[in-house]
């Protein structure tokens, strides 16, 4: 159980931090601390499966998060944080406040360690470049003593500072009886300082300060912007609360409306929504007429209209009407809640990646401890003092440090996020990389990724100048958004005064005598004669019409594609990608969409569930598939995917569960994705063949005792420096435009327009 400030135990109202999973278990969030390096993952799932009442753990490493499923008859939760805390990993229920702010201080905590490493290593360097140029030109003894504990006095308050990540995360591994790759760190840097202030208190010709401080600096390096990734993969699960109410307005068994919190709401309860607030639960329409944004289910931004018996979903947007619905489904059973879990179970099967790094974390500390031992013992063998021995044997610990095993990938990703930052894609996962590079198929959503989301009247030449700029006015009077794309295709300035809306219908006003109306064909008085020639040209459009008096308009919305959408289409099918077009809207629109971009396989109507199994089919043929989608209805999509793209535009659920964002309002920067990616993901490998061979070569020396301290720093300073300098190559790859403006400059400065469907 936590504990507040003075110590006293905080109790927690379990219900709001669990919810129902399976045969009665019930699942929670937890945030962990204490979580540094993959091998973490396995000791914390083993711990918590076995703990009776445990059905599954599992830990999501890049946001450092444990979700676990429990039988509530048979463990509590109090237990399993108390189990977490036992197993040395400290934990309390998710808040996704409180984790912003811890991931800030750890970066920040990094950050401060590394500049103190790097400080402490310069000064230290200055005087140890005077030792050995004095070594030279035969330096006094005195002098040599002199540097010597100078920096001493540099290093030591320098390591007691900077290397507390390491110690703390190999001292909690000790006491778990287990080993973590800063274990060996820890070792190679207190061996390496003991035996320093042990050179210099016997006035001995050699200290390692440097080494010690050298070594400490680049992984703290590695560390930083391995964390940095993580902070850009964690998942703002807090997102989904602008999405849902907080409370509902309930009628009472005597009919009177109280505002309740959710919890108090159940299948069967009758609730009202009132115009301009969001849907809180799942229900039925009992009566009122209204229209509702349901882009969460179909991804389309044009409301639908909703009466008697028709379905409403939690998160959904109401319009203009008054809504009274008959509760389907709870808090917990809503599509709502449906998609966090969705995007939950998929964000967690990514982890695959991350077993594998924890075996390989398993098995590096005990080699490089075994190698280090058996170079003493080997030199003590064959009659080699005990100095001998410990200087060959931190010599062993120092250049097997995996600086450049550690860099060899982050180096990698930081260039190639600046190279996707120039070209306005910002990174939410630090693996996409490695991801983007083994695509094979790319799947779009259509509204807001292929076309864009604003409707662009088609007909305008066929309208009157006069009607239109009538109709125009009229239509600032409404918020519907065909009414707001026509008040901006007409330019029109002003509203007419004294207009009012007609729920479900349209607005009306009276000007001058005449009684002006803007919306549905029969709410204007439209003949079917009139409609039907505008229906014909544009068959995939969204009619509305205007009425003044005797005369009549009908006006065509079309969807419009992205400015570069054919050229990026087309570009993607001659590189031998797969597309396809996955859509919650009607099948003509999609149809439209692409037979425009040659894309040959589509599917239309297609909710949630039905995306990722699409996905999922694609995986078992063996397809690596890039999902490009924006809606919130793409976000379980977008997490289950081999890799994910959303715009900048996109919801903020679904920008959460992408592995990139991009900026603008073009798909160019699909197409710069992979192409930086192929080349990043080269040079990841060619680092990592880096680093294995310098492995290969430096360890057979430092046993054989060729390779001092201070040598098997900078071979590993220089193996780090080597994997650096590759991966700034990349700065070549995807050069961006000397000026790249926002997506309304380039539209003022005459960039290619969007173009109806």
């Amino acid at each position: 159980m936590d504990e507040d400030p003075t110590g006293q135990p905080v109790s927690h109202d379990w219900d709001a931090y669990t919810v129902a999973d399976r045969d009665g278990a019930r699942r929670i969030e937890l945030a962990v601390d204490g979580i540094t390096c993959a091998a973490c993952l396995t000791d914390i799932e083993r711990g918590l499966r076995r703990l009776p009442g445990v059905v599954s753990a599992r830990v999501n490493v890049g946001s450092r998060r444990t979700s676990v499923v429990f039988s509530p008859d048979k463990v509590t939760p109090n237990a399993v944080l108390e189990r977490m805390a036992a197993i040395g990993y400290p934990a309390q229920p998710f808040d996704p406040a409180m984790r912003r702010d811890n991931r800030s201080a750890e970066a920040r905590e990094l950050l401060k360690c590394m500049g103190v490493a790097g400080f402490g290593a310069m000064n230290v360097m200055l005087m140890s470049v005077s030792v050995w140029s004095g070594n030279v030109t035969d330096i006094t003894p005195e002098t040599r003593d002199f540097f010597h504990f100078m920096s001493a006095l540099i290093a030591l308050p320098t390591v007691a500072y900077a290397a507390r990540p390491f110690f703390r995360s190999a001292f909690a591994a000790i006491r778990r009886r287990s080993l973590n790759m800063d274990v060996p760190i820890s070792i190679g840097v207190c061996l390496a300082m003991g035996l320093s202030i042990f050179n210099t208190l016997t006035h001995a010709l050699e200290a390692y300060f440097d080494s010690a401080l050298m070594l400490l600096f680049f992984l703290l390096l590695g560390r930083f912007l391995d964390e940095n990734m993580r902070r850009r993969t964690a998942v703002e699960a807090e997102t989904l609360a602008t999405l849902r109410a907080d409370s509902a307005l309930k009628r009472g068994e005597d009919g009177d409306l109280v505002r309740v919190p959710l919890s108090a709401v159940h299948p069967g309860d009758i609730v009202v929504v009132r115009p301009g607030e969001r849907v809180p639960v799942d229900g039925e329409v009992l009566s009122g007429r209204s229209d509702v944004d349901r882009s969460l289910v179909t991804g389309e931004t044009l409301p639908a209209p909703v009466a008697p018996g028709d379905v409403v979903h939690a998160g959904t947007l109401n319009g203009a009407g008054l809504l009274t619905i008959v509760v389907t489904a709870a808090v917990e059973g809503t599509l709502m809640a449906e998609i966090e879990r969705l995007i939950g179970e998929a964000q967690s099967a990514k982890s695959g990646a991350l077993r594998l790094a924890d075996r390989a974390a398993r098995a590096y500390a005990p080699v490089v401890h075994s190698s280090a031992f058996l170079t003493a013992a080997g030199w003590l063998i064959v009659g080699a003092g005990w100095h001998t021995a410990l200087v060959n044997a931190i010599a062993v610990l120092i250049i097997t440090c995996p600086c450049a095993l550690a860099l060899a990938v982050p180096a990698v990703q930081v260039t190639a996020a600046g190279r996707f930052f120039r070209n306005g894609i910002l990174l939410n996962a630090g693996d996409a990389i490695e991801r983007l590079a083994r695509v094979d198929t790319i799947v779009f959503d259509k509204t807001g990724t292929l076309t864009s989301p604003e409707p662009l009247l088609a007909n305008r030449a066929d309208v009157s100048d006069e009607l239109l700029e009538l109709a125009g006015r009229l239509a600032r009077s409404s918020r519907h958004p065909l009414a707001e794309a026509l008040a901006r295709a007409s330019g029109a300035t002003g509203a007419i005064e004294g207009s009012r809306e007609v729920t479900g219908e349209g607005v009306t006003a009276e000007l001058a005598g005449r009684t002006l109306r803007l919306g549905s064909l029969s709410f204007c008085g439209v003949a079917d004669e009139v409609a039907d020639p505008v229906r014909a040209a544009y068959p995939d459009a969204s009619l509305i019409a205007f009425s003044d008096g005797g005369r009549t308009a009908v006006f065509a919305f079309a969807q419009r594609l992205k400015g570069d959408a054919v050229d990026v289409a087309g570009e993607l099918r001659a590189r031998g990608y797969r597309l396809i077009i996955l859509s919650g809207d009607r099948a003509a629109a999609v149809a439209a969409v692409a037979e425009r971009l040659g894309i040959a396989e589509w599917q239309a109507e297609v909710d949630p569930a039905g995306k990722i199994a699409r996905l999922d089919a694609l995986k078992a043929e063996g397809r690596k598939v890039l999902m490009v989608g924006d809606g919130l209805n793409d976000a379980p999509s977008l997490a289950a995917a081999h890799v994910s793209l959303s715009p900048v535009s996109a919801a903020h659920l679904a920008q959460a569960a992408s592995d990139a964002v991009f900026l603008g309002d073009r798909l160019k920067p699909v197409v710069v994705a992979l192409d930086v990616s192929h080349a990043a993901y080269r040079l990841m490998k060619q680092n990592l063949w880096t680093a294995v061979v310098y492995n290969l070569i430096a360890v057979p020396i430092a046993v054989l005792g060729y390779v001092t301290p201070l040598i098997a720093a900078a071979a590993m300073s220089g193996s780090s420096l080597i994997v650096t300098l590759n991966a700034l190559r990349l700065r070549r790859v995807a050069t961006p435009p000397a000026e790249r403006p926002p997506a309304a400059i380039a539209a003022a400065r005459g960039e290619p327009a969007e173009e109806p469907i």
